[in-house]
């Protein structure tokens, strides 16, 4: 079975795997960065619930300055 890039769907070459090109791969990289591709999770408010009503939850924040 061949991967294929997940931007152009040519087979992907091993040098800049999963891709089959570094410009392939830093497309990718620009739609990370500008929030095309997004990971879906709770907003702060529902956190803070979350963790109040679980204390031995694994949960982090950060103060923002």
């Amino acid at each position: 079975m061949s991967d294929k890039c997940p931007i152009c769907k040519k087979p992907s070459d091993e040098a800049a795997k999963p891709f089959c090109s570094r410009r392939c791969a830093d497309i990718d990289l620009g739609r990370w960065l500008k929030g095309n591709y997004a990971i879906p999770g709770q907003d702060g408010e529902a956190a803070i619930a979350a963790n109040d009503s679980n204390p031995d939850a694994d949960v982090t924040f950060r103060d923002e300055d």
